[in-house]
């Protein structure tokens, strides 16, 4: 399973001109099922990314963590974060889950999350989806976890 997480101020989640989702202050995590992922790598992810220190602490050290801060955690499915670019210039998706599979990690792995973070918000699986966000630092980090 691969997430992508980005720190940010604020960020929220349009599907036809309706917000779905929003966050102020936290993560926007977008998230990718591959071949063979199952719900155990889906919440190992989950406590790694509620307990990454990817947030300032008093000093302005990158001490704190996401539960640390009472952040908001927004989770967007993402499948193209499984392209692979190496034989040529159009991406393969083969890499993702097959739709059925990669929503049911990913209503798996939000459900986790809304047991285990006070405030969680999403986008729509399978939707066309636009994101906004104000990316804090910027902080961008890549966490990938197999089986």
């Amino acid at each position: 399973m691969k997430a992508l997480l980005q720190r940010v101020r604020q960020a929220h989640v349009e599907v036809g001109g309706e917000t779905v989702g929003a966050i102020g202050p936290g993560l926007l995590v977008l998230l990718c099922a591959e071949p063979g992922d199952t719900p155990a790598v889906a919440e190992r992810l989950l406590a790694k990314i509620l307990k990454l220190r990817i947030f300032a602490d008093a000093a302005g050290k990158m001490n704190r963590s996401l539960q640390d801060v009472g952040g908001g955690l927004l989770v967007v499915s993402q499948f193209t974060l499984a392209a692979d670019t190496r034989g040529g210039n159009r991406p393969s998706f083969a890499g993702a889950a097959p739709p059925a599979e990669g929503e049911r990690l990913y209503e798996h792995f939000v459900a986790a999350a809304r047991t285990g973070h006070p405030q969680v918000a999403t986008g729509r699986f399978g939707a066309d989806m636009q994101v906004h966000l104000i990316n804090d630092g910027p902080v961008t980090i890549p966490l990938e976890l197999r089986v």
